[in-house]
């Protein structure tokens, strides 16, 4: 399988989705437009992945080429093929959806518990994990869901979780790729951004990580896997 892989800020982590995509033999094709504006041809690979970053889906005039990415994402996955938007990934497919990004009205940082809904047990990729679990976040955005999607997943900050919208065309705001490792060096790269987000965390840290952060990695790399076997079916 060929995925094409849309970074949108200068420290990326794969993280659980990295691993899932290598068990697979994945080759994968990367793009970082908020250096070059360069994007993917979408005819080259099978599927195509979003990961976050630090701008609001509609910073248009920072970053030009976020409408460009809003239609393709969402052209992929009208196309049937299997798309992700993690995060800023997740409101960037929304927008492409139709819906309304809502910028600075939900802040949430850290292992925190997300709820499915009632149509997530039937889904081939929430229906992975239980009713609740814990899962990792760092957003102020959020959305609307987007026309015609499903509701797969909410919390208590947030009301839309996770969607999909077509066969497998998928928007998640929490980082579920986010493992342990990937969250230590968030802490070491961004440890005042982290303690004005959640004061007290990096204290908090080696309990959380041996507790929630180790249910968190499971649940994301089932996530992971469930979203990449969606790839050309």
């Amino acid at each position: 399988m060929r995925v094409a892989i849309v970074e949108n800020t200068a420290i990326t982590h794969h993280g659980q989705l990295g691993v899932a995509l290598h068990e697979q033999a994945a080759r994968i094709g990367l793009y970082r437009p908020f250096a070059d504006g360069a994007l993917p041809d979408m005819s080259r690979y099978d599927a195509l992945v979003v990961f976050g970053g630090e701008q609001a889906a509609t910073d248009d005039r920072i970053h030009p080429y976020l409408p460009r990415l809003a239609g393709l994402m969402a052209g992929t996955a009208e196309a049937g093929k299997a798309v992700l938007g993690i995060c800023l990934g997740a409101q960037i497919l929304a927008r492409g959806l139709g819906a309304e990004n809502r910028l600075g009205v939900a802040r949430e940082f850290g292992w925190c518990e997300v709820a499915s809904t009632t149509a997530a047990p039937g889904d081939p990729v929430l229906g992975a994990l239980p009713a609740r679990f814990p899962i990792f976040q760092w957003h102020a955005d959020t959305f609307t869901l987007p026309p015609g999607a499903l509701h797969l997943a909410r919390s208590e900050v947030a009301e839309v979780q996770c969607y999909r919208w077509g066969r497998a065309g998928y928007g998640m705001q929490f980082h579920f790729e986010v493992n342990r490792p990937m969250a230590a060096d968030w802490l070491r790269e961004f440890p005042g951004l982290i303690e004005r987000q959640s004061p007290g965390w990096a204290e908090a840290f080696p309990r959380l990580a041996a507790t929630t952060g180790a249910v968190a990695d499971a649940h994301g790399l089932a996530l992971a896997r469930a979203w990449v076997a969606q790839i050309g079916g």
